[in-house]
């Protein structure tokens, strides 16, 4: 029988993993994954975590939040060590560059000491798991193009001398870990939408553009991976809101559209995957107040789409995810 602490796609991997665990005394996290922070009209911003063990999708909610409640944010995981959620409004409405880390082994959370090269809002983050992970775009006053590195190994950051192909906001971020990031659509400040996929190969942090971006132009999507084999690009706002799951190849960047989309026209919601199993879809709005516990959970065997029966501890939009699928 084979042993799993992680995703299914390489199980040499995690056996060697679990092995591993057993030689320093210690036994990989259990998978699962993350949504952090937010926004409600009732609430405010959240500190709030919640926890979906990917074994049977039962949510817990993490006894200590962030260390700052925070919304229009962003997240992004070293999978097997830690996330992070990075930049946003906090309580009182100030920009921040600041960088928070959830540690898989415990669940604790600290604020590392590198932040961004500046304050921001609305951007989106990719990882290259084991390596590291990109904060791209935002708003700070006007729209941005600048893409921050945070090196893994050291939680160091860097700014990438080339950023996005055009300055934007609400866009998504996925990766094909070991492979290259994605960040896709968005919006500006004088209303433009965009159906843009910039790709970032993580060999080198160069950018391209694909020939063939969304399905139409879209802001305020999530967006998840299966890593190695496709990504996805679900929900978000044309000039009314929509249900639409674009999905990628990573084999030869081609672009298809779901039969199914996520379960309700939702915006400002936020992407997590559990590698080589299920992507989710979590939280957003249906409209300005009408916030929303959803988490839509999609099979990466048939993109089959089911909803969990138990959702966010808390409606909410504008929120980060991420998760632990152990080794990529």
């Amino acid at each position: 029988m084979a042993l799993r602490y992680g995703s299914r796609s390489r199980p040499g991997t995690m056996v060697s993993t679990w092995l591993n665990g057993l030689v320093s005394g210690t036994v990989p996290a259990a998978t699962a994954g993350f949504v952090a922070g937010g926004y409600s009209v009732a609430s405010g911003n959240f500190a709030t975590v919640d926890k979906f063990a990917f074994s049977d999708d039962a949510r817990t909610t993490l006894g200590t939040g962030l260390t700052t409640a925070r919304s229009y944010t962003t997240g992004m995981a070293n999978s097997g060590t830690a996330g992070y959620v990075a930049a946003g409004y906090n309580a009182s409405w100030a920009e921040l560059d600041s960088v928070e880390k959830l540690s898989f082994a415990d669940d604790t959370l600290s604020t590392i000491s590198a932040a961004l090269s500046g304050t921001r809002y609305s951007p989106t983050a990719m990882a290259n798991s084991g390596t590291a992970g990109y904060v791209c775009g935002g708003f700070d006053g006007s729209d941005i193009t600048t893409v921050n590195k945070l090196a893994f190994s050291d939680d160091s950051m860097s700014t990438l001398g080339t950023g996005l192909s055009v300055a934007r906001n609400y866009s998504g971020g996925m990766a094909n870990s070991g492979t290259a990031g994605y960040v896709c659509g968005g919006f500006n400040a004088s209303g433009t939408r965009y159906s843009t996929v910039d790709k970032f190969a993580f060999s080198d942090d160069s950018r391209s553009t694909l020939g063939t971006g969304l399905s139409a132009t879209r802001y305020l999507v999530a967006a998840m991976a299966n890593s190695g084999t496709a990504g996805y690009v679900a929900g978000g706002k044309t000039t009314v809101l929509v249900s639409t799951v674009d999905k990628f190849a990573f084999s030869d960047d081609s672009r298809s559209t779901l039969g199914t989309g996520i379960s309700a026209a939702t915006e400002a919601l936020a992407g997590m995957a559990d590698s080589g199993t299920a992507g989710y879809i979590s939280g957003g709005n249906t409209g300005y107040s009408l916030q929303v516990t959803t988490v839509d959970k999609f099979a990466f065997s048939d993109d089959g789409r089911t909803t969990l029966g138990t959702g966010l501890s808390a409606a909410r939009d504008n929120l980060a995810a991420f998760a632990n699928s152990g080794a990529l």
